[in-house]
């Protein structure tokens, strides 16, 4: 049985399509999907992790891995060879050398290496610290070392003599850049993830505090403004929670720096493994973004110190940035090996290419303009070529319906070009992962504006989407209409309400009607709004303002329907004893009744509750739900009061009486001998718990004139009055 009202499941955006795979496609800013950009395999190592890519004589590369600290140096044929191999386990940093020679810094243990063009290798130096994550050397043959977990830079000589130019407040010094046209050196920092100038005499000036952790890209495009890459993340030493880890940058420090300015410092949960991080935490910095849930952003810094924020994201971290042939920024990121290219006079971020590893963790353009790229989890190296790929795929990530579920038609919109084919094909499962209880791929839908959809009934549903040809078509959007299984709708609870309270509707003006309750033209409803509002109608709560109106009887009840139908309800009655049903209500929208129970006999009554989704559905499909109240009384008379004559004993006046109530205790009895001040009187029994009760009233002396008036009320609120006249003289 399923319900009639269609749910959508839709993708039209660049965030909601990003959260399917994609192969050899290009998102732009607007949600279009297009063939991207064809991805070459230049180069694949036995390595996990491709860590730095750097030119190397005659456009190669060299390219440093973990775990077993090798580079590689690969030609612009894409033939490679083994250039170095390293004791130490990683390649994190590589900087030119001297002569088409390589400086290697490796890690743990860290040591600088120079290589000479033959491969043959010397230590050139040897800092304290145990890791070394960033090299870079100008052309003066000085050589810069960003080290960790003590944050400092050294500054080594062409001999290799080096010294401690800065110490950093920071845990590790993870990026050095040399600034073009001067003598300072940039550095980024981890914990906190900071971007500072460093002049020839150590004097650092600060340029960016980010919001995140760490920063781990630096670089300059031809015009001397600097790209920033930063990212949340932090070492530790558990063992990884999860398959698809991140490349690792920073040792596990046992804390971290609180940042100046009044930043909160935050604790990360992390692990790595042989060189692999992934983060759990959240950055400390100083700006406002959003640091539980922000991987990393990009920002620019302008040549005289104003920079602004370029890019950020929630799914992805970046790695690296680097420029396209048209000078444009790349953007390399993990933990899904995404490419992004920010284009356009808003540097709108466009997806170019998904890589063939898990992070995309350094970028290098040789000399053609052709743009590189290296992965991790596996080490491979591409190339991005200027042609478009001839063929892409998307699938969607699993769709969750909620329950199993009817499928209805598929579309989508787009252009297709002549030569041109866009395929769209289904699937579905009741696991939340497709496996193999799925079904197969259905044959591909040929109808643009909608075609039914073939594939089993099931909870989950994904689609895929193949375009093909020279002319790349266009996918703008993809639409699944499904019908979830109808299910019953439940009253969950029903409130009674003390006798005679109600609530005012919030009205903004007029006169404050009673929620629930049709007949607000009664005399005594107007008289008590007139009363309680003079000359007004301002609006409530929800529910509005408590009041209380005797004769009536407020029920309110909480019901739901997991099909997030509309639903209606129907109220009956019984008296108890009565095995039948009365209606008392039916078509109500809101979960609120009130009842004037005037209109039937005092006694014991029920209520039972029934709420239908026959406004969303057919009528042979509807369903119902119900539930019933507790017990309540009805009783809306008053109690009788039975006096005896007044007895005269040694000055005082004693009044015996009794008070009987048909369907409720009674609740109190008072007695006034001016009918301005009331005193309690007590049951001969000690307490007024039963539907009758014995009283007795002392006064001092003889009755007045006036005699004596009793006013006797039950637990429902009736009230009755009686009057004792004094005795006659004689």
């Amino acid at each position: 049985m399923f319900a009639s009202s269609p749910k959508f499941f839709q993708a039209a955006t660049q965030a909601e399509f990003l959260k399917g795979e994609l192969d050899s496609l290009s998102i732009d800013s607007r949600g279009q999907l297009t063939i991207g950009a064809a991805s070459e395999l230049v180069y694949e190592t036995a390595a996990p992790f491709l860590w730095s890519m750097i030119p190397a004589p005659d456009n190669a590369m060299w390219v440093g891995t973990g775990n077993e600290g090798k580079v590689f140096r690969i030609d612009s044929d894409g033939r490679g060879t083994l250039f170095f191999d390293a004791e130490e386990l990683e390649a994190h940093a590589l900087a030119p050398a001297p002569d088409s020679g390589l400086y290697v810094g490796t890690s743990p243990d860290g040591k600088v290496y120079k290589v000479d063009r033959r491969g043959i290798a010397t230590t050139f130096f040897e800092p304290e610290e145990k890791y070394i994550w960033a090299l870079a050397s100008d052309a003066r043959g000085e050589l810069f070392v960003a080290t960790g977990p003590k944050g400092n830079v050294y500054r080594v000589a062409p001999n290799g003599t080096g010294a401690k130019l800065y110490a950093a407040q920071a845990t590790n010094v993870t990026a050095v850049a040399i600034e073009p046209g001067g003598r300072n050196i940039i550095i980024g920092t981890d914990s906190p993830g900071r971007v500072l100038s460093v002049d020839p005499q150590g004097k650092a000036f600060l340029l960016l505090d980010t919001p995140f952790e760490e920063v781990r890209s630096l670089r300059h495009d031809p015009k001397g403004v600097l790209y920033v890459a930063a990212v949340n993340g932090r070492t530790g030493s558990a063992p990884p929670p999860r398959a698809d880890p991140g490349p690792s940058t920073s040792p596990a420090p046992a804390g971290a720096a609180e940042p100046s300015g009044g930043g909160t410092p935050t604790v990360s949960v992390s692990t790595e493994i042989t060189g692999v991080v992934v983060d759990a935490g959240a950055s400390s910095g100083s700006a406002t973004s959003d640091r539980r849930t922000l991987k990393g952003g990009v920002f620019r810094i302008a040549p005289d110190g104003l920079w602004d924020k370029l890019w950020e994201s929630r799914d992805d971290s970046p790695y690296d940035v680097a420029f396209d042939a048209q000078n444009r920024l790349v953007i390399a990121t993990g933990n899904r090996g995404k490419l992004y290219r920010l284009e356009g006079e808003q540097l709108d971020p466009t997806l170019v290419a998904t890589a063939g590893g898990q992070q995309v963790t350094s970028l290098w353009r040789d000399t053609r303009g052709r743009v590189y790229y290296a992965t991790a989890n596996p080490g491979r190296v591409y190339r991005l070529s200027a042609d478009r790929a001839s063929r892409g795929a998307y699938e969607s990530e699993p769709r969750d319906a909620g329950m199993v579920s009817s499928w209805g038609a598929i579309s989508w919109r787009g252009s297709v070009p002549s030569g041109s084919t866009i395929e769209v094909s289904t699937r579905s499962g009741n696991s939340a992962t497709p496996n193999d209880t799925w079904s197969d791929w259905s044959a591909p839908y040929s109808a643009l504006g909608g075609s039914p959809i073939v594939s089993p009934k099931a909870r989950y549903l994904q689609w895929r989407v193949r375009l093909s040809g020279s002319d790349s078509p266009t996918l703008t959007s993809v639409s699944v209409a499904y019908l979830q299984r109808n299910l019953r709708p439940q009253v969950q609870s029903i409130t009674v309400h003390p006798p005679g309270i109600v609530f005012q509707k919030p009205y903004s003006g007029g006169d404050p009607d009673l929620a629930g309750f049709d007949n607000q033209t009664t005399p005594e409803r107007k008289l008590t709004n007139a009363a309680m509002n003079p000359g007004s109608g301002s609006s409530g709560p929800a529910l509005g303002r408590k009041t209380y109106s005797k004769g009536l009887q407020t029920l309110v009840w909480r019901a739901a329907d997991e099909n997030e139908d509309e639903l209606t309800f129907e109220v009956r009655y019984r008296r108890e004893g009565e095995t039948t049903w009365k209606v008392l209500r039916q078509g109500l929208i809101e979960p609120i009744l009130v009842w004037d129970t005037t209109a039937v006999p005092n006694g014991t009554y029920i209520v039972r509750v029934l709420a239908s989704d026959a406004p969303s559905n057919a009528g042979e499909t509807a369903l119902t739900g119900e539930m019933d109240s507790t017990i309540f009384e009805i009783d809306n008379a008053p109690p009788t009061i039975t006096t005896q004559a007044p007895q005269m004993n040694s000055g005082r006046t004693t009044i015996a009486l009794e008070v009987r109530d048909e369907h409720s205790p009674i609740l109190k009895v008072e007695y006034s001998l001016d009918g301005v001040v009331w005193r309690p009187a007590f049951a001969t029994d000690g307490m007024a718990d039963s539907r009758a009760e014995r009283f007795t009233v002392t006064v001092q002396g003889e009755l007045g004139p006036r005699g004596l008036s009793i006013r006797a009320q039950d637990a429902l609120n009736n009230v009755a009055t009686a009057h004792v006249d004094a005795p006659a003289r004689r």
